[in-house]
């Protein structure tokens, strides 16, 4: 069975180019795939749609179907539209083209057989691959410039190779188009930006191949200072959400591997590898939360400790660990009655449950009977980067960081110590973790002197510098210890004197 594929064209003003388009899609394609055409009348005051209607009243060479927007709904919302449209009807490619004619509806063919023959799930038709070919196209020099000068802008942004970003002859897999959220995207002309960042983020495979360049008496409708603006602030946003600064649904659409959302940080100074440096050799460690389990494997294959988990799942590295526990932190502790425990750990855990003080307090509780020092970590909402969001009016969660979704309750130095107080616990140490640098700029020489300079500054204010906080803590005893200690003990001073009187 040959593949469906929509061919959508956007139309806005266009009752004298219209027809001519239409006329130069080559029914050949019909011998490639199940071909449609869909003109999507963008709320034009003029005989756009008519033209359209008489197009298809004249039984065109290939099924059409023409539709008008009642209300404009700008060049990205229009394609929003024909792309639902693409979707709902279970096409399996869908074409872009302008109903003004700026591009060659001739190399359909060629765009469309990446697609077919799996090597992409989207096809970008491109000005650039032979720049001199834009010029002589009629490309404006300004425009030539502003596309060079943006696309490279981007490309070092967001890490990638295109040679361009802004032409609007595109073939996507429908499939493609259904894994990201495009309907959040802007319904302007930026649209076209925003929707490749989607792709390249959801890890799609993107190619380009080249295609005629042809700029005659069409009418532009881009203001370009604005359009250039728009394009790097998505950009720059679209960064900025890579690296957990900001967050927007619009590129929330990575495929996040089994333990990246919390990955080990053991390769350089950061809350894991301190926690290394705390637990003495051979200690025997209950690893409340152990989430992926990086911690708990570190300190069995580093430190020859007994380790034993619990968390709801068992993460990948807990096979490692000596006992596995399945428990919901927020429901219950589990009491561990028949287990040595020299060391506690909950690390990165409070902020995520509903009650924080119900588990300080079971932790207390189990703390006590252990007679275990207990090792915390968590975010400080009070780090320097969230106290500037902040003056600047911005306070919004993302998929990791101090702001994360999956946060419930948020802490400050102070906030963190009165907490663990009010719960019965003896603060023996508490300080600042520096931000996980190398996650942002890698392995690097430039992380490693940053790393540096925010470990200088954490040791001096490490309420306002610290990216995490890390306490170690012990129980003070509860009153049914101290009740059973003085029943105990009298115990024994009755049984002294009575040895005394014998």
């Amino acid at each position: 069975m040959k593949p469906r594929l929509l061919i959508l064209i956007v139309a806005y003003f266009a009752k004298d180019t219209i027809q001519n388009v239409v006329r130069r899609i080559p029914p050949k394609l019909n011998e490639i795939c199940d071909t449609e055409i869909l003109i999507l009348d963008d709320g034009s005051r003029d005989e756009t749609f008519a033209a359209g209607v008489f197009l298809q009243d004249k039984n065109a060479p290939l099924k059409l179907t023409v539709l008008h927007n009642p209300v404009n709904q700008g060049y990205g919302g229009n394609q929003k539209i024909g792309y639902h449209y693409a979707i709902t009807h279970n096409f399996d490619f869908v074409a872009l083209l302008h109903g003004d004619g700026q591009y060659a509806p001739e190399v359909l063919p060629d765009l469309i057989g990446p697609l077919i023959r799996g090597e992409a799930d989207a096809v970008l038709g491109s000005r650039m691959l032979n720049p001199r070919d834009a010029l002589r196209g009629g490309m404006p020099l300004y425009k030539f410039v502003g596309n060079r000068v943006l696309t490279t802008l981007q490309n070092w942004v967001l890490s990638s190779s295109l040679s361009e970003f802004h032409s609007g002859y595109r073939v996507y897999s429908v499939s493609a188009l259904a894994d990201i959220p495009y309907e959040r995207n802007s319904n302007v002309f930026h649209f076209d930006t925003e929707i490749i960042i989607q792709l390249l983020t959801a890890g799609k495979k993107i190619k380009e191949l080249p295609i005629p360049t042809y700029y005659g008496d069409e009418i532009s409708r881009v203001n370009g200072l604005r359009y250039a603006f728009d394009v790097m602030k998505a950009t720059v946003q679209a960064k900025c959400q890579r690296l957990n600064i900001f967050y927007d649904r619009r590129f929330d659409c990575a495929n996040t591997a089994a333990g990246a959302q919390y990955p080990s940080k053991l390769d350089f100074p950061s809350s894991h590898s301190r926690v290394i440096e705390l637990v003495p050799e051979g200690s025997r460690v209950l690893d409340l939360g152990s989430g992926f389990g990086a911690v708990g494997a570190a300190l069995k294959a580093r430190k020859r400790c007994r380790v034993i988990g619990c968390d709801m799942v068992s993460g990948s590295s807990v096979q490692a660990y000596d006992k596995f526990v399945s428990a919901d932190l927020n429901e219950t502790l589990p009491t561990f009655d028949d287990e040595a425990i020299d060391y506690i750990l909950a690390l990165d855990i409070v902020e995520h449950l509903k009650s924080p003080e119900a588990f300080l307090d079971s932790l207390r509780s189990m703390a006590t009977k252990k007679n275990a020092p207990v090792i915390i970590t968590t975010a400080n909402i009070a780090f320097v980067l969230m106290r500037l969001s902040l003056l600047f009016g911005r306070f919004e969660y993302g998929k990791r960081g101090i702001l994360d979704l999956t946060h419930a309750r948020l802490f400050t130095k102070r906030t963190l110590i009165r907490a663990l107080t009010a719960a019965g616990f003896e603060v023996k140490r508490i300080e600042g973790i520096v931000l996980p640098l190398p996650f942002i700029f890698g392995n690097t020489t430039l992380a490693r002197i940053l790393l540096a300079i925010n470990g200088a500054l954490v040791r001096m204010w490490p309420s306002l510098f610290g990216f995490q906080l890390l306490v170690v803590c012990e129980a003070r005893p509860t009153l049914e210890s101290l009740l059973q200690s003085a029943v105990v003990a009298s115990e024994r001073k009755l049984a002294a004197q009575a040895s005394a009187r014998s």
